[in-house]
């Protein structure tokens, strides 16, 4: 199990300071030893609780992940994969958490690049090159579409170390199963975030941004319901499943409050107890399994291009 930081932004609810630290510090004293981040979480509200949580923590007791390429809210700064942007992020990532190296720096969400050349030819290359100054360890590549890592890794003359896949590992989506001989065929370590889809599979369920349409709103309401009615926690039959799987080196989740934490660590550690296992077995014969991979690929990569090209026009014709 990994601590995902994207709630400690304030992504899911509002957050305090000394509840986030108590989760961080929660998380490292059982156990949970990697820490993955990203300046989009709340703008660099999540790298910035961090470095509070962490200030007097031992360095070398947690492995501390962030990101570059994904940045603000405003459709026209979002995203930037250019080597001078990311060699900078990489700066202020280190600034805000307070710390003299990262362990692994991640391209954040990369299928949103103009074109993946960018990728290949200036991002990765400006990364490696903080890489041998010491400021990063390893490197990595993340995506919710799964074709961009082969494109990546098949023309990278950069030694990637990891990638970080999220949302298709879950009891609605194993379509990463498919991908894993691949990855591990070209050496790379594989990280699997958000087995909840985002809050899908959770008893509250989703944020109001998130991207998934109606059928699969409709598909883990369903489930929802049938794990309310069993008073089994949906959330935990999640966890449990997508930690099942060992060819994965670790599964991120994320919390803020510490109720979420102690129950993430013990779906982490406690295994089914006999009901849950029965209902499970129900969901994934009557509601999941019927229902294939269910996946929102291209919705916020669509979404994205036509509010840019829509922002463009309007600067190009209004604001001259």
């Amino acid at each position: 199990l990994g601590f995902g930081a994207s709630a400690l932004g304030g992504v899911f609810h509002e957050v305090t300071d000394e509840e986030c630290i108590s989760v961080v510090h929660t998380a490292l004293k059982n156990g949970v030893n990697v820490i993955d981040t990203a300046p989009w979480y709340g703008q660099g509200k999540s790298e910035l609780m961090l470095g509070k949580a962490l200030k007097g923590v031992p360095r070398e007791a947690y492995m501390l992940n962030t990101k570059v390429g994904r940045y603000e809210q405003a459709v026209e700064d979002m995203f930037d994969f250019s080597a001078e942007r990311v060699t900078r992020s990489v700066y202020e990532s280190l600034g805000r958490m307070g710390v003299e190296y990262i362990d692994c720096i991640q391209v954040h969400d990369m299928e949103f690049a103009p074109n993946l050349d960018v990728i290949v030819n200036q991002t990765l290359p400006a990364l490696d090159k903080l890489r041998s100054e010491g400021r990063v360890r390893l490197i990595g590549i993340t995506s919710y579409a799964l074709e961009p890592f082969r494109y990546v890794l098949d023309r990278t003359k950069v030694k990637v170390d990891v990638v970080l896949s999220y949302c298709r590992h879950t009891l609605i989506d194993r379509s990463l199963q498919q991908t894993l001989p691949y990855l591990q065929e070209k050496g790379v370590g594989v990280i699997n975030a958000a087995p909840t889809s985002m809050g899908l599979l959770t008893h509250a369920g989703p944020p109001g941004w998130h991207p998934a349409g109606e059928q699969i709103r409709a598909v883990c309401s369903e489930a929802r319901a049938i794990c309310t009615g069993a008073g089994v926690d949906l959330a935990r039959l999640a966890i449990w499943f997508s930690l099942q799987e060992r060819d994965l080196a670790t599964t991120l989740v994320s919390a803020a409050k510490l109720p979420f934490i102690e129950a993430n660590l013990k779906h982490a550690t406690g295994p089914l107890d006999e009901k849950e296992k029965k209902v499970l077995g129900q969901l994934q014969e009557d509601v999941f399994m019927p229902a294939g991979d269910l996946q929102w690929e291209g919705v916020e990569v669509g979404n994205y291009w036509a509010k840019l090209g829509k922002k463009l026009m309007m600067k190009r014709l209004y604001d001259r």
